[in-house]
């Protein structure tokens, strides 16, 4: 379970650029819940991600996992709990390592590292079995530098990377936004089938309103740093994205469209 407690959180506070990202922001997520999350710019939504991970610390509540209060931990420390995958496809992996080395780190996370073999004939039989999972044939290029494969293949390895160790929580932050659509469809079956299959406990940052929807068992609204809306399973799937632009033009007041609210 992850449990966020009255979490907030001041950029610059006391200055002429103070922003409040976070402002008391409850939220409790179950064992192999996969929340998408949505909302303006500035919403609040990578903040969330970044104080799960422990990139940002707090000002105030408590951040809590499998019952563990992780509200001081530092980033490295929690990289054994939470496994993330970002934006840019460049972020997630190391391009002048291969295949089989950039696997060789994800399975250390968290982990105490010694001096030793990073890449033993073992590891690699589990590596290349393991990445039978994307289809695209990495199995067979374990010693290609990461460099060298396209974003929607990073990407893909990144995914793979961040749930190798089966981590308590995974964190997806826009990661098939810079993607072309075939290969964000590719990466979004892949988050699925993986979510699923591990039974993973998954936050998903999205600009993409039918995404938000298709993927998930459940959604959350966010604006100027607070939660809004939060949608359950069966209220989800009845929903459009038309239907979401209308309830955050309820809420909020006015009238919003998608470049208003997603962009």
């Amino acid at each position: 379970m992850l449990k966020i407690s009255s979490v907030s959180k001041t950029f610059f506070p006391g200055t002429v650029n103070e922003r409040r990202a976070l402002v008391d922001v409850n939220l409790t997520l179950d064992d192999g819940d996969f929340v998408t999350v949505i909302g303006s710019n500035g919403a609040g939504k990578s903040t969330v991600l970044n104080t799960v991970a422990g990139r940002i610390i707090q000002d105030t509540g408590t951040v809590s996992l499998g019952g563990r209060d992780i509200s001081r931990l530092k980033e490295h420390q929690r990289a054994a709990y939470v496994g993330r995958v970002f934006q840019d496809p460049m972020a997630g992996t190391s391009p002048n390592l291969t295949i089989e080395e950039n696997l060789a780190l994800a399975d250390k996370r968290g982990k105490t590292r010694g001096l030793g073999l990073g890449v033993t004939s073992g590891k690699r039989e589990r590596f290349a079995e393991a990445l039978k999972v994307l289809e695209l044939g990495l199995e067979n290029r374990l010693k290609a530098k990461v460099g060298l494969l396209s974003g929607g293949q990073r990407q893909a390895l990144s995914l793979l990377m961040a749930t190798y160790t089966q981590p308590k929580v995974l964190l997806l932050d826009e990661h098939t936004a810079a993607l072309d659509p075939q290969r964000a469809e590719l990466v979004t079956r892949l988050t699925r089938k993986i979510v699923e299959e591990q039974g993973l406990t998954t936050l998903m940052v999205t600009h993409n309103m039918n995404q938000a929807l298709e993927v998930g068992n459940r959604l959350i609204m966010m604006h100027e740093g607070r939660i809004i809306l939060d949608v359950d399973a069966q209220r989800k799937t009845q929903l459009r994205p038309e239907d979401l632009l209308e309830e955050f033009a309820r809420i909020k007041g006015g009238v919003m469209d998608d470049k208003t609210m997603l962009q």
